[in-house]
């Protein structure tokens, strides 16, 4: 018999399970990587996030962040902002080309909440599967 957290309904566990891993495969670790996608990076750009990318020779997408401390003063902030963003991805993987993808976050990002975050991700991510398409 699995052992459940307490407060937690079996429903609950089912979709917390159920959710898109988030492994080191799945990252961009090493700064070679993230100096290749600054190189020669193609971007999406809005009022939230920079986007770069560039394509790799993997069957998978990876996402690397650049969280600025000149950007979001709070690491809190930048914390929350980076949960966030891991999270979108996480959701979003399997529908993503392959390509190697730095997000950076730009001024302000702070005073916006989760849900315009979210949206202006998900609009990243069909940007990026329309420009890959061409």
């Amino acid at each position: 018999m699995r052992a459940e957290p307490r407060g937690v309904s079996g429903y609950l566990l089912d979709i917390l399970s159920s959710q898109e891993p988030f492994g080191r495969s799945l990252r961009l670790l090493k700064p070679a990587e993230f100096k290749q996608v600054f190189s020669r990076a193609r971007k999406s750009t809005d009022e939230n996030f920079t986007v770069l990318f560039i394509d790799n020779c993997l069957a998978h997408p990876r996402l690397g962040l650049a969280i600025a401390k000149k950007q979001v003063k709070s690491a809190v902030v930048r914390n929350r902002i980076k949960r966030i963003v891991r999270e979108n991805f996480r959701r979003y993987q399997a529908v993503l080309p392959a390509l190697d993808i730095v997000v950076l976050a730009r001024r302000d990002i702070a005073e916006n909440g989760k849900r315009k975050l979210h949206r202006s991700l998900q609009m990243h991510w069909s940007r990026l599967g329309r420009q890959c398409a061409k």
